[in-house]
């Protein structure tokens, strides 16, 4: 008899705990799922996937406006919110099916419902209780909004993706990736858009040069970004739009208010504590290199243990645990040097360090280069490239790479594989350059800034 209904329960079926699931039980063990919403996650189902397929319908307002100046006489174009929304659901259902027949062929068991830990072995759900030799939480994270008068009025990115009408005006209120791609998205559909942050600049944690340069981009794009602000109270008017009161008294009309002011790790209710799990000041699990929990048995992945809060790190440590504990090939994720991208117009994409990150540790040199795209010298768009390298001057070593520029996520992709592998400038240097891109840039910046002063402080 065995000991226990399964070798491995897995809590949430995000990216990271599919892929985890998936790859135990093609290695044999006997695993199931237990998810209360959407097999495929936030990334699948709230988030990435469904975010880019706006992004690339939001794109091709400036791809109309751009074919003008290549001979293209283009008819008055108009843009159907509704249909879009409506494909954009067609293919997540496809997504839906794709997953469950991945974890179906794996001869893993997916359970609806919700799953709470009875005790360091045991998962209640449905009232049932099951247990599991091995118990994976991979719940993610959520959505955060803070309490202030008319906090019940306001929507977040959830909500965002299944708006059945495009807002004539918004207000969006943070300044991080997901407010601003948001921000890209509603402006070139149309919509009159506010950002309206806290600090001083937007993409906080970002390079203050990739910072500065993606601010411009939407500014240009009409796109008000409000600093030093709050909101202090949204309440409804009677044309059924909102009234967003700042806290300096300004007063701004929108017909949505969205807030994008952070996640937090999805950990409430699972009956973690009572099992004895640790967690963090943010209260997001806390694991070891193996993303072990503080129970020998429990482990976690991805948001809702707030390391790296990208699906493809989870993905990664998804495959990590599997391999280790189901495949006998022991593995561990290394969070350093992980690519990402805003994917805004124009998109950013970095890997490896900041400026400020890398003065604290290095003297460095620093290589910048900033440019109209050959793009635009026929559309005549006023749109600039950015492009940054920020080299060890005691090695030689590429110690981050960031741009802000049309492909940046798929440049930097590639240029992430020789930061990975410790690529020095004169490396770089050697490299010759694909004519004419963008790309190519990377491989031809010779002249360092003159040496300065440590960047200001982040805001």
């Amino acid at each position: 008899m065995a000991k226990y209904d399964y070798d491995l329960i897995t809590i949430g079926a995000g990216s990271g705990g599919v892929r985890a699931s998936r790859l135990s039980g093609k290695y044999g063990a006997k695993v199931a799922v237990v998810e209360n919403s959407r097999v495929g996650g936030t990334c699948v189902m709230r988030g990435c996937v469904p975010k880019k397929l706006l992004v690339f319908g939001a794109h091709f307002a400036a791809h109309f406006e751009d074919a003008v100046g290549y001979g293209w006489t283009v008819d008055e174009a108009t843009h159907d919110w509704g249909a879009m929304i409506a494909a954009k659901d067609k293919e997540l259902d496809r997504l839906q099916g794709v997953y469950n027949r991945m974890l179906r062929d794996a001869n893993v068991e997916v359970i609806a419902g919700r799953g709470v830990l009875g005790d360091a072995h045991t998962v209640e759900v449905n009232g049932k209780r099951l247990t599991a030799e091995k118990i994976l939480i991979s719940t993610g994270g959520w959505p955060v909004v803070p309490d202030f008068p008319g906090k019940e009025h306001v929507i977040t990115s959830n909500e965002a993706l299944d708006l059945k009408e495009r807002p004539k005006r918004i207000v969006i209120f943070g300044g991080g990736f997901i407010a601003v791609e948001f921000a890209g998205i509603f402006a070139a559909l149309g919509s009159e858009v506010h950002i309206v942050i806290r600090a001083g600049q937007i993409l906080r944690g970002f390079d203050e040069d990739v910072r500065a340069t993606l601010a411009s981009e939407l500014e240009k794009q009409h796109i008000k970004i409000l600093r030093d602000s709050t909101i202090r109270s949204v309440e409804p008017c009677a044309d059924g739009s909102y009234s967003v009161m700042l806290n300096m008294g300004e007063e701004i009309k929108a017909d949505k208010v969205m807030f994008a002011t952070g996640r937090a790790p999805n950990t409430a209710n699972l009956g973690l504590e009572a099992a004895g799990v640790k967690l963090n000041a943010r209260n997001a699990v806390a694991v070891d290199a193996d993303s072990r929990s503080s129970v020998e048995n429990i482990f976690a992945i991805g948001d809702v243990t707030d390391r790296i809060n990208l699906t493809p790190v989870a993905i990664n440590e998804g495959r990590c645990f599997a391999e280790t504990f189901f495949n006998n090939n022991p593995m561990q994720m290394d969070h350093a040097n992980v690519p990402s991208a805003v994917f805004t117009h124009p998109p950013v994409s970095v890997v490896g360090l900041t400026e400020e990150q890398a003065r604290k540790k290095h003297k460095v040199r620093i290589f910048i280069s900033r440019f109209k795209p050959m793009v635009h010298t026929l559309s005549g768009r006023d749109e600039r490239t950015m492009m940054k390298l920020i080299v060890d001057k005691a090695t030689d070593k590429v110690l981050g790479c960031h741009m802000v520029g049309e492909d940046a996520p798929e440049i930097i992709q590639g240029l992430a594989v020789a930061i990975k592998c410790g690529a020095t400038k004169a490396q770089f240097d050697s490299t010759v350059g694909i004519h004419p891109t963008a790309a190519e840039e990377f491989v031809t910046m010779r002249d360092a800034l003159p040496d300065k002063e440590p960047a200001t402080k982040e805001m």
